[in-house]
């Protein structure tokens, strides 16, 4: 028990009559107490007769006004006897006022029923003060009061406003059990040690504003309307386990310099941790957030835990700062969640499953993994000084099949779409299991040094035939950037041409075909160092289509040059349009043969001699092959056929048949020894790009 304090002098004399008792010149003032009805002193300075025949006035229910008051353990005894139920013994006490009221012993108003208004305003307890039990059915003040020792309200029940603004509990002390009815004010309060609210239910709205905690523990506590904890210091452990927050909770700028611990708690209006320090472990495990969560500029220097938490709106961690957490997540967002200018110190683990992902500017200062489902992903200027590799989860996160329901995304596409690396240096980027087919990598650097790991989609050009009166129109499958998509749209003339490609939304700027050459360029690098040649082919094809379309930097000789090659093979790599060229030359080739290479007849030599004396002397001549006549009709003979076919064939490897052709058929087949095995060596470089790994 604490010793009972000396009388302290005021500089003011209280509002109300005092007694005025130990008046001195130090001490001008001396009593503050109230004086009893009809008497000029307080209940503490009557004499003991007096005393007597006042409580004897007083009974259940009555109204007393004991201000100022100095109360020992007898005293207070005495006074609260007197308003005692003879007969069911019930504490039953009218509208009181305690206010500026000292308690130099301990005060116990265990079990009593306060039936009307009652102030303990500026009331100074130096040892235990104990309410528990007690029933207040209207207003209670506290405001500014001091508990120097233990202060218990376990079990309270407080049916109005509740006002304990500026109280200072030095020793702890409980609410636990307890029920708040009306509005709860604990603004600016004090308390130095563990202090409980387990199980506490509160009706209405509560405020801790600028309030300071050591211990403290809201487990199982049920805000049923507002929880302002604004500004607050939490010197120790924090507990919200299993905490009800049925309006908003405010947490705004608070200081938790102790674990924070809102394991399973439910927020189901808006949350806001906003500029809040945690000095140390924060767990919100299994915590559900019902309306949108606020960790604005928030510091987390220790580790933090959301495994199986849950947000059905937006979560805002922009600006946040995680110094070593190792692990975020696994977390289930059915909004946003919004790691804008968030920094990454150490090495994490991020385990997410949201509908939308926002990275823009995001610090990831170590190395950092994110395992996601259901997201689209935006990475627009994230700074990754480390590796950091982004991966779709194929498999469902074991421990988030129930929030993934109560957010609506169970059923939901599993894919993540990641949206823009714009900004980015890609140098410690990889992606893995990622569809990049709406991905704009304009704007970022070192895309050849990028990696596309596992499977990694990215847009397709449009497919099958595109035919609106002509001219006929049929596009190749092959993989694209979403950037060519919109740059075509905005470009092409003809919108029958535009049918299938994506179009660009309406504030994105559309890239010159040179930049987008130069985009497919550095990503066939990288799709190459990564052994993906199918991949890097279709690139080369896109870096091709926008040299070939570029009227600024590519010459007109150039891009003349790359038209007959696209248009031959594909740029080397569609071997079903090579070999049809090379069947189409071989083709002609062989009409032409038939028609007008073969001669009639076969030509025959010819012996013509001279004789001088006894010497002969004899010459062979093969006369010139005689082009065919007649019509064309009767040259189409199976014959003359098989020999064209011979020479044909015979053309496409270089090799000579020694048919023996007019003049005609002889410029054929030079032509077609040297333009058939060019197309030839260009279905064999298609199909070697094709199957080349």
């Amino acid at each position: 028990m604490s010793p009972a304090p000396p009388d302290r002098p005021f500089s003011d004399p209280p509002p109300w009559p005092h007694c005025g008792h130990g008046s001195n010149p130090e001490d001008p003032i001396g009593c503050r107490g109230v004086h009893v009805s009809g008497r000029s002193v307080c209940l503490a300075h009557l004499d003991d007769a007096d005393r007597a025949t006042h409580l004897e006035t007083l009974g259940p229910g009555a109204e007393i006004d004991c201000r100022g008051t100095r109360f020992t353990q007898n005293l207070l005894r005495q006074l609260l006897n007197a308003l005692r139920d003879p007969a069911s013994l019930e504490l039953r006490i009218g509208a009181a006022s305690f206010h500026g009221a000292s308690f130099t012993g301990p005060a116990d108003f265990g079990r009593a029923a306060f039936i009307d208004c009652v102030s303990f305003t500026e009331a100074s307890f130096f040892d235990t003060a104990e309410f528990y039990g007690v029933t207040f059915a209207d207003t209670a003040l506290f405001g500014r009061a001091s508990f120097a020792g233990h202060a218990g309200f376990d079990g309270a029940s407080f049916s109005g406003a509740a006002g304990f603004s500026g109280v200072s509990f030095s020793q702890g002390g409980g609410f636990s059990g307890g029920s708040f009815a009306g509005p709860v004010s604990f603004s600016l309060a004090s308390f130095a040690d563990h202090l409980r609210f387990a199980g506490v239910t509160f009706s209405e709205s509560v405020d801790f504003y600028s309030a300071s905690f050591s211990d403290v523990d809201f487990g199982r506590v049920t805000f049923a309307d507002d929880a302002g904890f604004g500004e607050v210091t939490f010197s120790g452990d924090a507990t919200f386990v299993n905490t009800t927050f049925s309006g908003s909770a405010n947490f705004r700028e608070s200081i938790f310099t102790g674990d924070a611990w809102f394991a399973k708690a439910v927020f189901s209006r808006a949350a806001s941790f906003a500029l809040t320090t945690f000095t140390r472990d924060a767990g919100f495990d299994e915590a559900s957030f019902l309306g949108p969560a606020d960790f604005f500029k928030a510091t987390f220097s220790s580790v933090v835990w959301f495994g199986g938490a849950s947000f059905a709106g937006n979560a805002k961690f922009e600006t946040a700062c995680f110094e070593v957490a190792p692990r975020l997540g696994p977390l289930a967002c059915g909004g946003t969640i919004n790691l804008n200018s968030a920094v990454f110190r150490a090495p994490v683990m991020v385990e997410i499953a949201a509908r939308t992902i926002t990275c823009l500017r995001t610090r990831w200062e170590s190395t950092a993994s994110l395992h996601l489902r259901h997201a689209e992903l935006d990475l627009v200027d994230a700074v990754f000084e480390h590796p950091v590799k982004v991966a779709g989860r194929p498999s469902p996160f074991p421990s988030l099949d129930e929030p993934l329901r109560r957010v609506g995304l169970l059923d939901q596409d599993p894919d993540v779409h990641l949206m823009s690396v714009s900004g980015v240096d890609a140098a410690h980027l990889a992606l893995h299991d990622i569809d990049l087919s709406r991905c704009q990598f304009a704007g970022a650097v070192h895309l050849d040094q990028l990696r596309v790991d596992g499977w990694c989609t990215f847009a397709k050009t449009p497919t099958g035939t595109q035919w609106r009166w002509l001219p006929l129109r049929w596009w190749s499958v092959r993989r694209t950037l979403v950037e060519e998509h919109h740059w075509r749209v905005r470009t092409v003339r003809r919108t029958s041409w535009t049918h299938g490609w994506a179009a660009p939304p309406e504030d994105t700027t559309v890239l010159r075909a040179a930049s987008l050459a130069a985009l497919y360029r550095h990503l066939r690098k990288s799709l190459e160092d990564g052994k993906n040649e199918p991949g890097a082919a279709d690139f080369y094809y896109g870096e091709c289509e926008m040299r070939r379309h570029d009227r600024d930097d590519t010459p007109v000789v150039e891009r003349v040059l790359l038209t007959v090659y696209w248009a031959l093979s594909g740029y080397g790599l569609r071997a079903a349009r090579a070999l049809c060229w090379l069947l189409a030359a071989m083709a002609v080739t062989l009409v032409a043969l038939v028609i007008w290479g073969l001669p009639t007849d076969a030509p025959k030599a010819q012996l013509n001699g001279r004789q001088s004396g006894p010497d002969i002397t004899l010459t062979t001549t093969t006369p010139d092959p005689v082009n065919p006549q007649g019509p064309w009709g009767h040259r189409m003979t199976g014959e003359r056929f098989e020999k064209s076919l011979r020479v044909v064939i015979n053309s496409v490897v270089f090799r000579s048949s020694g048919q023996d052709l007019t003049t005609t058929g002889t410029y054929t087949e030079m032509a077609s020894r040297l333009a058939e095995p060019v197309l030839l060596g260009l279905v064999a470089l298609a199909v070697r790009n094709r199957v080349k790994r």
